[in-house]
């Protein structure tokens, strides 16, 4: 009998495989094939039936120096898990501006007089949320099979560079982990990119972002406004067999890890949070275009795909090279993903403005200005509780928060 791991892993490759070539690895003229991570979300409804919603291949991040001229156009992190949960959030939206102009949606309904919290829209009761990954996610959760992968297992000693360093605590020296570095040091926050060479970052580890959607949701801060965060969690995590640490996972995701300080405060917060934690399953399966072989002279077949893209079932599919969309550059306004914050924000609005929600569809201000506005107290206390226990040593990406909204 087939696993439901199995069936929902299936039901995302499935849909990549529908994709035309453009959207997918290619094998370059000297026969070396290029590989990227998959990453799926996926519905599974009361009628016990399932459909994927989202899916996105990607693993590059923006350095932390094109931050500030990204302008709410240029994404920051489009590994395949952010982007995928990016594009959900897209999708939701999407569901709730059908809703708004009184059409059906298997997905969103609106607020019952009475229900609690301030969002005008409520996920559906008998809908839960899958994700399968092709590779698990970079950071804590793959530490165990990165270690084992290295020829010479000897931890990286690369510190965060000077000018990223006065972003942080000195007193904390976790905070300068970046990617593989410090294999000793496990459960703590990693930063992208894993390798040591390349330009760095303040964008968090795949691991470290998924722990931290077990508390705040899948939504993101803008959706949330519009959403209750309520049944909108991970039920379970479906990852490959063969690259599977049940001690890695246990540590990264659970409450007997690192999150187990979260049990104690949850319950103030209120506003339909909790810790929700996943249920973490395997695999058989594998993604066609995955990274395969063990030793160099299969390794040497592969390279990385510097090509993205992200997809979701309604109908929305992009291409995205450096954190925009596949033939602009990034200082085009035009090279904007439908998932980069200018858009989603946008797209908020838009929706806002349809269900009387004035404070956030009239908002003059900045990007910034929402995210710390009072609509989203509830949202930011339960990230900086998390973060401030479980998830120690998160520095904040800033520095593309003060564009306004142009539409």
């Amino acid at each position: 009998m087939t696993s439901e791991a199995d069936t929902i892993a299936y039901v995302v490759l499935k849909e990549f495989d529908r994709l035309p070539p453009k959207r997918k690895p290619q094998i370059r003229g000297n026969g070396i094939r290029e590989w990227v991570p998959l990453s799926g979300i996926v519905a599974k409804h009361g009628d016990g039936s399932f459909k994927c919603l989202a899916l996105a291949t990607g693993m590059k991040c923006l350095p932390a120096t094109k931050i500030p001229s990204a302008n709410g156009t240029v994404l920051h992190d489009w590994h395949a898990e952010v982007l995928a949960m990016r594009m959900l959030n897209h999708f939701v939206l999407q569901e709730c501006k059908a809703v708004a102009e009184c059409k059906d949606s298997a997905y969103i309904r609106r607020k019952v007089d009475g229900e609690p919290g301030a969002q005008p829209f409520h996920w559906r009761e008998d809908i839960t949320l899958h994700m399968y990954c092709s590779k698990t996610p970079c950071g804590d959760a793959s530490m165990e099979g990165t270690m084992s992968a290295q020829d010479d297992a000897s931890p990286w000693e690369t510190p965060l560079p000077q000018h990223l360093m006065d972003k942080v605590d000195s007193d904390s020296p976790e905070l300068a982990l970046l990617g593989r570095a410090c294999f000793s040091q496990l459960g703590v926050i990693r930063r992208k990119p894993a390798r040591a060479d390349a330009p760095p970052t303040l964008s968090k580890s795949c691991s470290d972002k998924i722990a931290l959607k077990q508390c705040t949701s899948l939504l993101n801060s803008l959706t949330s406004l519009l959403v209750s965060p309520r049944g909108v969690y991970l039920s379970s995590l479906i990852l490959p067999e063969s690259q599977f640490s049940a001690t890695a996972c246990k540590r990264c995701f659970t409450a007997q890890g690192r999150m187990a300080p979260v049990r104690d405060f949850q319950g103030e917060w209120g506003d339909g949070y909790s810790f929700k934690p996943f249920e973490i399953q395997t695999t058989e399966l594998e993604f066609e275009y995955s990274s395969c072989g063990s030793d160099k002279e299969e390794k040497a077949k592969y390279v990385a795909s510097n090509l993205a893209m992200a997809w979701s079932c309604n109908g929305l599919a992009e291409n995205v090279i450096g954190g925009v969309l596949q033939g602009r550059k990034q200082s085009d306004p035009r090279g904007g993903s439908a998932v980069s914050r200018a858009k989603m924000w946008a797209l908020a609005t838009e929706v806002a403005g349809m269900v009387g929600m004035g404070e956030l569809a009239h908002h003059r201000g900045t990007y910034g200005d929402v995210k710390e506005g009072k609509l989203a107290a509830g949202r930011r206390k339960v990230k900086e509780q998390v973060r401030g226990a479980a998830l120690k040593g998160w520095v904040r990406n800033t520095g593309d928060e003060a564009f306004g909204l142009s539409i």
